[in-house]
C-alpha cells in the first residue's frame, strides 16, 4: 500500500479593505516612502479597523473562502488548527472563534503560537492528523491582527507590519503529492531580540506597562536580520539535499514575508533564483502566521500539480523551518 500523505487541496486567504501606505505612515512617526521600501520592499500593508474585531474576523472569511472554493460542508471538518500571536481574547481559542463563525461544529479546534513560524508548525501538526489516519479534512489557518500589538509611535516595527489571514485544507492523499518533508526549530536564546514584554503571566499588564508602551512588539532588528538569514537558508539547503534534491528540482521557494532583504538573501545563501521565490510583502507587509498561506494564495494561478515547493519561515523565539510539498492541486 503507499504511504499516506497529507495534501494541501485547497487554499484561500483574506486582507482588510483598509490600505496603510508609507504616505499615511509618514504622517505618523518619522519616516519617508523612499526609506520604507528601500530597508523593507513594502509599499503599503492592510489594516484591520472596527470596534471589537479580532483575528478571528479574517480568519472566518478566509475559511468561509476556502469551503466554498473546495466545495466542502462546514461540517464534514475534523480540525481546525489556527497560528497566532494575536488571539482575539486570553481565554477562548481563535480557532474555537473561527469554527462557530464558519458553522465547523464537527471539529474540534486549537490554536498553535510560534510567531512567523506558527504557519509552518501548525502545518506539520495537522499533517501528523491526516497521516494517522484519524483525520480526513483538516484546515490550517495563519492569522494575525499585528495593527493590535504593534506601536504606531516606534517607526522600527510599525512599517513592517500588516493584518491577514491565510487558509488550507488538507486531505488524504496516496499519489505520492502533499507534504514529504519537514524540519522545525526553535532557540529560546532568541526571545531577548524580538518580543511583548507585558500581557503574558511573567508580566501582568498595568498601567504602568500601558504608560511605557510595553504591551507592543519589541524587535532588535540586526541580530534578528542575521538570525533569520543564516537559520532560514541553513533548513532549506538541508531540506533541498536530504532529498536528494537540487535547487534546479525545486519550482518555488515560500519564506516568510519578514523584509525584502531578509528574502533575498535566504535566496542569495540558498543559491536560489529570485524568479523562483515567492514574494507580496510589497501588498500586505509582514502578516507574521499569514504570510506564507497568503502567498500560496497570491501565487496558485501560477502552481502545477506535481510542482516541488519549498515553504520557510523564521520567527520570535526564536523559532524557524522549512516543508517540503508537492503540489496537489
Amino acid at each position: 500500500m503507499s504511504k499516506l500523505n497529507a495534501a494541501i487541496t485547497g487554499v484561500a486567504g483574506y486582507v482588510p479593505d483598509y490600505i496603510l501606505t508609507n504616505k499615511e505612515l509618514e504622517t505618523m512617526v518619522d519616516t519617508n516612502d523612499e526609506w520604507i521600501r528601500s530597508r523593507t520592499g513594502i509599499q503599503e500593508r492592510r489594516i484591520l479597523k472596527g470596534e471589537g474585531k479580532g483575528t478571528s474576523v479574517m480568519g472566518i472569511a478566509a475559511v468561509k473562502l476556502l469551503l466554498e472554493k473546495t466545495n466542502t460542508a462546514p461540517s464534514d471538518i475534523d480540525l481546525i488548527i489556527c497560528a497566532t500571536v494575536t488571539p482575539d481574547m486570553r481565554v477562548v481559542d481563535t480557532a474555537n472563534l473561527v469554527a462557530k463563525g464558519t458553522g465547523c461544529n464537527n471539529a474540534f479546534t486549537f490554536d498553535l503560537s510560534a510567531a512567523c513560524s506558527g504557519f509552518l508548525f501548525a502545518l506539520t501538526t495537522g499533517t501528523k492528523f491526516v497521516e494517522s489516519g484519524t483525520h480526513k479534512k483538516v484546515i490550517v489557518l495563519g492569522a494575525d491582527k499585528m495593527s493590535s500589538i504593534i506601536d504606531y509611535q516606534d517607526r522600527a516595527t510599525c512599517i513592517i507590519f500588516g493584518d491577514g489571514a491565510g487558509a488550507v485544507l488538507l486531505e488524504p492523499t496516496q499519489e505520492g503529492l502533499g507534504i514529504q518533508d519537514a524540519l522545525l526549530k526553535s532557540d529560546g536564546k532568541g526571545s531577548e531580540n524580538l518580543y511583548i514584554k507585558a500581557g503574558g503571566s511573567a508580566h501582568p499588564i498595568t498601567v504602568d506597562h500601558v504608560l511605557a508602551r510595553e504591551q507592543f512588539v519589541v524587535q532588535n532588528g540586526r541580530p534578528v536580520f542575521k538570525a533569520a538569514v543564516s537559520n532560514m537558508s541553513d533548513v532549506v539547503k538541508k531540506v533541498i539535499s536530504r532529498n536528494n534534491m537540487t535547487a534546479d528540482d525545486v519550482k518555488w521557494l515560500v519564506p516568510h514575508q519578514a523584509n525584502r532583504r531578509i528574502i533575498e538573501t535566504v535566496a542569495k545563501m540558498a543559491d536560489y533564483p529570485m524568479e523562483r521565490v515567492m514574494m507580496n510583502i510589497q501588498k500586505y507587509g509582514n502578516t507574521t502566521a499569514g504570510t506564507i498561506p497568503l502567498c500560496l494564495w497570491d501565487y496558485e494561478d501560477q502552481l502545477k500539480k506535481g510542482d516541488n515547493i519549498i515553504l520557510t519561515s523564521f520567527g520570535g523565539g526564536y523559532t524557524w523551518g522549512a516543508i517540503y510539498l508537492k503540489w496537489a492541486i
